[in-house]
């Protein structure tokens, strides 16, 4: 995967910081975590990862709210929220990312095919949601969120980082 926040960038990002990872993924099916996994010494840092297609299983695994569900859908920028704490909490890992979304060829939840949230939980509540409108084919949108997944991920940790060097610098 090309671009300066991969899978092996994101996971060097993790082992220098003693901190893992756990994935939560509905549309993309598996790809993030075959993605992390295709990454020499993914094992120091990737815990694993829930596949959630069904939206009953984001509920009764991850703890997702389950009015959240029945009033919103499955594609909605609070059940990814949820889907990455859960995945946090339920695998003991530092960090965990969601991917939740239409890849097509149908809407779904009466969200257009191409839209897609992804989002990343951390430590102390470091956290981000970000809603994508992805344009291609069912394929290209699937991989174009495990991109994107991995790209907040990063730019979570860079931003975790720099607040942790701050307060270790006496606020400047």
């Amino acid at each position: 995967m090309a671009g300066g926040s991969g899978a092996a960038e994101v996971l060097e990002l993790l082992a220098g910081r003693g901190e893992t990872l756990a994935v939560a993924e509905s549309l993309t099916g598996g790809l993030v975590a075959a993605e992390l996994t295709s990454a020499p010494g993914a094992s120091r840092v990737f815990r694993g990862a829930v596949t959630a297609y069904a939206t009953e299983l984001k509920r009764d695994i991850l703890g997702v709210d389950a009015s959240l569900l029945e009033q919103r859908g499955a594609v909605d920028a609070e059940v990814a929220r949820q889907m990455a704490a859960g995945v946090r909490r339920v695998l003991g890992a530092g960090w965990g990312i969601a991917t939740t979304g239409v890849a097509g060829p149908e809407a779904q939840d009466g969200q257009p095919v191409g839209t897609v949230f992804v989002a990343v939980a951390g430590p102390g509540g470091a956290g981000k949601v970000a809603r994508l409108r992805l344009n291609g084919d069912r394929a290209e949108i699937r991989m174009e969120s495990v991109r994107r997944v991995l790209t907040l991920l990063s730019g979570e940790l860079d931003e975790d980082a720099r607040a942790q060097d701050t307060e270790q610098n006496g606020g400047n």
